[in-house]
């Protein structure tokens, strides 16, 4: 196959001269609500393209080597005083993957526990380029598995104006569960 990015051969669809040339992750804070942050480790400018592939049937593998790249790294340096739960965002599958899944599955560590299927979306409203009025008229409606009492992290694609998350944070919290931040692969705002 060729890759993405430089179009020569590769066993990668993204290369790794082209992994290690410009997807090298940087970290980002934001503040989305009082003392409550999202974490992310590239601006969306940097990967818009590789984000969007999500919507074609290659996109499984593009977010295998983007979540190789930065939530795995994460989880290894990751030390916590409790197993967490990292949960993600409306895990639904398209193309016969689940991008939410992919990054979240790559979590997994001596302090951090990967669920699937435990937070849906009941509405199935496409937010992309929307704004920040929209999104708070058209919720989500997040369905909650059977989980309470929990110390949780919220795991996405993509942060923009950070509605969807605090959507999220707060049908975990009405069950009982502590959310300590979410952590997106990309910021809109960076």
């Amino acid at each position: 196959m060729r890759c993405i990015s430089c179009e020569k051969l590769s066993f990668y669809i993204i290369c790794k001269n082209c992994q290690e040339k410009y997807l090298k992750p940087s970290f980002h804070k934001r503040e989305i609500e009082e003392n409550f942050y999202n974490y992310s480790f590239y601006a969306l400018s940097d990967i818009e393209d590789l984000i969007n592939s999500k919507y074609y049937f290659y996109g499984d593998k593009v977010f295998n080597i983007l979540a190789k790249l930065s939530f795995k790294k994460f989880a290894q340096n990751f030390m916590f005083d409790e197993k967490i739960l990292a949960i993600a965002l409306d895990d639904h599958t398209r193309h016969d993957f689940s991008h939410t899944a992919i990054l979240t599955k790559h979590l997994k560590s001596e302090y951090i526990e990967t669920k699937s299927n435990i937070l849906k979306a009941q509405s199935k409203i496409k937010y992309a380029g929307k704004d920040l009025n929209f999104r708070k008229n058209n919720p989500r409606n997040f369905k909650l598995a059977n989980i309470h009492n929990k110390t949780t992290i919220l795991c996405d694609d993509l942060i923009t104006t950070g509605a969807t998350i605090l959507e999220g944070k707060k049908v975990l919290k009405n069950k009982n569960n502590r959310v300590l931040f979410s952590l997106t692969l990309a910021d809109a705002k960076i």
